[in-house]
């Protein structure tokens, strides 16, 4: 006689369930499992009667088991005191016992917690209950430059923590959307299904019949495409200027136009003068560095990051000399 535990997760459907598992719910002489088990639904449409407890007794279930072929459903959190209960009963006197898995988590799958815990701040913490885009905006740019500060100083074992506070932003802006009835209401769903089209739509050589000799290629290609969706969306004002953030850093911003302009064959004499026209000859010689970091391959923005960070270990070394 044997006694088999079988586990589930809760981010799987009930009754997805491997093919072994639904041999042993249909083969043993008693299923048992608690009053309200996700799983019960499953079962009783398959013709599986099980019997339905308050809470465990591992005396009892050992002592069921040895006279019969017993197989208990574990909640989908899991049961390790029932487990640390049935361990300790079997060890003077052994029992056949087996931990059968009926379904596994899948890549991502972790991802479903997230929706429900932003959903349950969402609803009993005052604080997360009053916030909107506009007040948690501020939060997801400070958590993706934390991002940028971990990769550029080589921390990846933080990276993993940065880019989930960026993951939180992305859900908490999605659980607030989807409280709108006005017609500009989204879920996380619609976030992910966005992405995967537009990643889909974009690489034509992935999932397409395209053919590309190499990154530059793709590269030509992926602005190709994004000029017809500019066109798409906005007519005959499209312009490939359309898309870029102005509110970004003022470093990184000029560089992004400057990128963008060239990609389209702007002359580059659109930007002499413009220190004049501004009435700020510093504002343009800025602007005129960051072409000529371009010209060089380089990223401003990352360049005076750099320079800074240098600049802040002297002040640091400076204040551990001062008394």
């Amino acid at each position: 006689m044997s006694l088999t535990v079988l586990a589930t997760t809760h981010r799987v459907a009930p009754g997805l369930l491997t093919w072994r598992a639904w041999d042993a719910l249909r083969s043993a002489d008693a299923v048992r499992l608690r009053d309200g088990h996700p799983l019960l639904p499953a079962l009783l449409d398959a013709g599986v009667v099980p019997d339905l407890v308050e809470e465990p007794d591992p005396a009892v279930l050992v002592a069921d088991a040895r006279r019969a072929d017993v197989l208990w459903a574990a909640a989908p959190e899991g049961d390790e005191a029932l487990m640390r209960g049935i361990g300790a009963l079997v060890v003077d006197d052994p029992l056949d016992v087996e931990v059968l898995h009926g379904s596994y988590d899948l890549p991502g799958a972790r991802l479903l917690d997230l929706v429900s815990v932003m959903d349950t701040l969402r609803r009993e913490c005052p604080w997360d209950r009053k916030q909107t885009h506009t007040t948690l905006v501020p939060y997801l740019l400070e958590e993706a430059y934390e991002v940028l500060d971990t990769v550029q100083e080589g921390d990846y074992g933080a990276l993993r923590e940065e880019l989930g506070d960026v993951l939180m932003q992305v859900a908490f802006h999605s659980v607030v959307a989807a409280e709108r009835d006005d017609g500009t209401g989204f879920t996380i769903d619609d976030v992910a299904g966005a992405i995967v089209d537009k990643l889909v739509r974009r690489h034509p050589h992935v999932f397409g019949d395209v053919t590309v000799s190499g990154a530059d290629e793709v590269n030509a290609n992926w602005e190709q495409i994004k000029a017809a969706e500019r066109a798409e969306k906005s007519g005959a004002d499209a312009s490939a200027l359309d898309g870029v953030p102005m509110g970004q850093p003022a470093l990184s911003l000029a560089a992004q136009l400057q990128r963008r302009a060239a990609r389209m064959g702007a002359p580059s004499g659109l930007a002499e003068g413009l220190a004049e026209e501004a009435g700020a000859g510093l504002g343009g010689r800025l602007f005129a560095l960051v072409r000529e970091a371009g010209e060089q391959g380089v990223d401003a923005e990352s360049e005076l990051r750099a320079v800074s960070r240098v600049f802040r270990e002297r002040v640091r070394a400076w204040e551990r000399r001062e008394p």
